[in-house]
């Protein structure tokens, strides 16, 4: 049986850690769209571009957790904590 043109349609997420990671890259997007800055406060206009591409950050890494693309972040994440780095 065919699965049917990816395409068309909408994708279905058959893994609730993709739509976690989907769920988590919407609400960034939608903190971004807002102008959100959480808990750090009003800081101006450049900790406004900061704040903003911060999210915009979160958006791109969420989306990657999905479709497997790993970046230089999250490599050195696991060589710090799983490798004894400078002991």
């Amino acid at each position: 049986p065919r699965c049917g043109n990816p395409l068309q349609g909408s994708p279905s997420l058959t893994r609730s850690r993709h739509s976690r990671h989907l769920s988590a890259c919407a609400a960034a997007l939608a903190r971004f769209h807002r102008g959100d800055s959480d808990d750090i406060g009003d800081i101006g206009d450049i900790g406004d571009v900061a704040v903003a591409a911060e999210q915009l950050r979160v958006a791109r890494r969420e989306l990657g957790r999905i479709t497997g693309h790993v970046g230089a972040e999250e490599i050195l994440d696991v060589i710090f904590r799983d490798f004894c780095v400078g002991k």
